[in-house]
């Protein structure tokens, strides 16, 4: 055993998600490189490294049979993709038309799912090796055809065996990382949401609220990614007791998110109404507790540590005793506002039972339908109906596609016309850049080109400091190692890594600083293609498509909303149904805010509707969080409910319907909404025995909200209308 000094720095290691990732890519790059001194061969020591790269960047999360299978498929394509280079490298016509179809065809295969959409971005990225390797050695005789595909496939084939291996000894450590991180980011989300119960008369709600969507959209990327994992992981190994530990701890974070994310009465009413009083500052403290609770399980999940949340608990009890005392003192002006605070703390205190069982989740007891939604495409004919469903101008997709394919070969044409030296670094550093919104694109750009430049500079440095070849190799591989560390959240870090590599490998078989200025030339050109092309070819410019995303957001909550109202009818059940309309009504949120966070990167004409935009946001988002509050308090047993709460629930959910499709048809929207308020009015009557005392607040705090959110969109609809889109 390690002694605590070095075990407890080495399992913080593990812990990390770049961790394994950049392990693996240095076993890779040390075993080539061993190989190829042993050999005595290090011209083969650029090519079998670009293998290596594009190996990883195709790699993908599954079962190690699944990654077998797909490592089998990337090898295919890989092999076909470096061929075809090869032949047609010197017959322009015939390679650009090559390019151009190869282009087209592999983006749009990103239309079936991430899983395709990694392989052939990989392989678009193995063909300009290809050519950037046929570059430096020259053209091969016809009998050498065949050795630059195959060192590639070579070099992909040996990270793609140890990617295999590891997949199947450590299969459980992707699971732990994305489990940790989703309850790490409910644990924000949750600190962020105790901000708004500060009792502060002059709170900025709003901002603090907008925060909250944001925030809830990282918790549904996470969610989905832990539900992609389990459900891949799943098929065809129901009964695995870890992986049924795992699936009861994604059912809990998916309690807690529903809990955590609702929103039982305005917080500006209750401030006012409690504010010499200390039980909001009970609430929130309850909250952050329970958030660094979330972070602590985060931790114990990968230290495999016991989880504690004893802290909370104290301050559930101390809520619970505010309440006690307001209860007591009888004043009438609090009256009508105590059930709220009552169905708060049962919500917090449900949520706080869900968190108990996270320490122990195989007791729980399983549920009725533990099915997971399957998105994967089955069979040839699915996978050919989601490609041929995107073959329009109006898909993203497609527009990427189209724009990506002139970029390349406006760049090999660029090359053909000028002859730079090393040419074809300008294709890769344009496929690199050019990203499907101009916000993506603008950043990449700039991150690409300043990391090039620090790459160089660091390069021409250490190859002049460290002129022995082996310390170059060891710099290249740890430069290898560092860009895939790095990649995923310090992209400008990560191209500087990725340079020096070149540099390091190129100056073993040549002349190392011979490349410096054309490296950053063939960047300058290709990022400034690339550029140019988001800008001009089939421009995706988001606030366009604010419309369709505000009309989707509200269809996926009216969705949300009928099948909760359908479970207040036959009772709770947590079944795909209703967890599927839960998941995509906070997908679509999400979706939202992303794309106005889109909107807000774009060019001052193009982001004149973003105000209007977060404003929507605001409303759609609060609109949720009393959706969420109303799903959060279903009864295991049908609810007794008059006529009026079913003609209040119709009223409503008609109204969202009506403003979803005027939304989407681009039709006028009128800020009134007479057949809603007549709905709500219904409300007013007396409440059957039995029936929920939660259930007519919240059906009117939602109608109510459907007011504003109706402003919103008629403001939207008319700020376009007077931009003449």
């Amino acid at each position: 055993m390690l002694p605590p000094s070095l075990s407890q720095p080495l399992r913080r290691l593990w812990t990390l998600e770049s961790f394994a990732y950049s392990l693996r890519v240095f076993i890779a790059l040390t075993g080539t490189v061993i190989l190829c001194w042993w050999r005595d061969d290090m011209n083969s020591l650029i090519p079998l490294f670009l293998g290596i790269i594009a190996s990883a960047l195709a790699e993908t999360d599954d079962h190690w049979r699944d990654r077998l299978r797909a490592l089998l498929v990337t090898l295919c394509c890989f092999t076909v993709a470096s061929l075809a280079v090869e032949l047609l490298f010197d017959k322009p016509g015939w390679f650009a038309f090559g390019l151009a179809l190869a282009t087209f065809s592999m983006t749009m295969l990103g239309a079936v799912n991430q899983r395709y959409a990694t392989i052939a971005s990989a392989t678009l990225i193995l063909a300009i090796y290809t050519m950037i390797s046929l570059e430096h050695r020259g053209n091969p005789a016809l009998g050498d055809v065949w050795r630059e595909p195959a060192l590639l496939v070579v070099g992909a084939a040996w990270y793609g065996a140890i990617s295999v291996v590891w997949c199947a000894l450590f299969s459980r450590q992707p699971l732990k990382l994305s489990l940790a991180r989703l309850f790490r980011e409910l644990g924000r989300y949750l600190a962020l949401k105790s901000a708004l119960f500060e009792p502060l008369r002059d709170l900025d709600v709003e901002e603090r609220r907008l925060a909250l969507a944001r925030q809830n959209g990282r918790v549904v990327e996470a969610l989905n990614q832990a539900k992609e994992m389990i459900f891949r992981r799943l098929q065809g190994t129901r009964g695995s007791g870890k992986l049924d530990r795992y699936l009861q701890l994604y059912f809990i974070a998916q309690d807690i998110h529903e809990r955590a994310s609702s929103t039982h009465y305005p917080y500006g009413e209750l401030t006012e109404a409690f504010f010499h009083h200390d039980v909001l500052f009970r609430a929130q403290r309850l909250l952050d507790q329970q958030g660094q609770a979330c972070r602590a399980l985060s931790s114990s999940l990968l230290l495999n540590r016991a989880f504690e949340h004893a802290r909370s608990e104290r301050a559930l009890e101390d809520l619970n005793a505010s309440l006690v005392h307001l209860d007591q003192q009888d004043r009438p002006e609090w009256r009508s506002l105590l059930p709220f605070l009552s169905a708060l703390a049962d919500n917090l205190a449900t949520l706080e039972k869900r968190l108990a069982s996270a320490s122990n989740p195989e007791a729980t007891t399983p549920r009725a339908d533990a099915a997971l939604y399957d998105r994967t495409p089955h069979g040839v004919r699915d996978i050919g109906e989601r490609i041929l469903d995107q073959l329009t101008p109006r898909s993203a997709v497609f527009r990427h596609a189209v724009r990506l394919t002139v970029t390349l070969l406006a760049g090999y044409g660029m090359l053909h016309l000028i002859h730079p030296t090393q040419g074809y670094w300008i294709l890769l550093t344009s496929l690199f850049v050019c990203r499907p919104s101009f916000g993506a694109t603008r950043r990449f750009l700039r991150q690409r080109i300043l990391g090039t430049v620090v790459g160089l500079v660091a390069g021409w440095a250490l190859i002049t400091l460290f002129p022995a070849a082996s310390i170059q190799v060891a710099i290249a591989v740890l430069a290898g190692v560092a860009f895939f560390a790095l990649r995923g959240r310090r992209y400008l870090l990560a191209t500087a890594s990725i340079t020096l590599m070149v540099l390091c490998c190129f100056n073993q078989v040549g002349d190392g600083f011979g490349l410096i200025w054309p490296r950053l030339f063939d960047t300058l050109l290709g990022a400034g293609i690339a550029g140019l092309a988001v800008l001009l070819i089939l421009p995706d410019w988001q606030g366009r498509r604010l419309h369709h995303q505000a009309a989707t957001t509200l269809d996926a909550s009216r969705a949300y909303f009928v099948a909760i109202i359908d479970q207040y009818r036959h009772g709770k059940r947590d079944d795909l149904g209703y967890r599927l309309a839960r998941r995509n009504a906070h997908n679509a949120d999400a979706e939202l805010s992303t794309l106005i966070g889109n909107v807000l990167q774009e060019p001052e004409f193009f982001r004149r509707d973003a105000d209007i935009g977060l404003r929507f946001l605001l409303h759609s988002h609060t609109l949720l969080n009393y959706l969420s509050a109303l799903g959060a308090h279903r009864d295991t047993e049908s609810t007794p409910c008059d006529g009026s709460i079913e003609v209040a629930a119709e009223a409503i959910e008609s109204s969202l319907g009506r403003l979803a499709s005027a939304l989407s048809e681009r039709l006028p929207v009128d800020e009134k909404d007479t057949a809603l308020s007549t709905g709500l009015a219904a409300l007013d009557t007396e409440p059957t025995p039995g029936e929920p005392p939660l259930l007519r607040t919240q059906l009117a705090l939602i109608g109510q909200q459907l007011m504003p959110l109706r402003q919103a969109a008629a403001r939207l609809d008319h700020s376009d209308e007077s931009a003449g889109v």
